[in-house]
């Protein structure tokens, strides 16, 4: 083995941290600070309530479910009312229902914005 091949056979075989590795290494006595993407969000639980007679089956299509109609049901509770609830960040969100294949607004909603389809959506805001 000549002279150059042995220098470099030593490199190779080290096993001193090369300096990319060395400055992944935190500094000792510093604790790891989580990341911006493993940051908790703090959800809230929020109640959905529709009473509406003659209902065969009641869907909430939002945009918290990407608009898929048949993503989230409520579940009866007995007579003409339905509900679910969902753990939702805080945001702004826009939804509908479905009752027996009808688009329908909620009633109880507080405000409404105009929709691509014509119609209008409820809005939430979840603090």
């Amino acid at each position: 083995m000549n002279e150059r091949n042995r220098a470099a056979s030593a490199t190779a075989n080290s096993t001193a941290p090369s300096p990319a590795a060395a400055s992944a290494r935190p500094a000792k006595g510093s604790e790891a600070k989580p990341q911006p993407s493993e940051t908790r969000t703090d959800k809230r639980t929020v109640r959905f309530e529709l009473d509406v007679p003659k209902a065969r089956s009641v869907w909430l299509v939002g945009s918290f479910n990407n608009w898929k109609p048949r993503a989230t049901p409520l579940i009866w509770i007995g007579g003409t009312k339905w509900f679910k609830e969902l753990s939702l960040a805080p945001g702004r969100y826009e939804y509908r229902f479905i009752v027996n294949s009808t688009w329908i607004d909620d009633p109880k909603a507080k405000a409404y914005v105009p929709n691509p389809q014509g119609g209008r959506s409820a809005v939430l805001e979840v603090m």
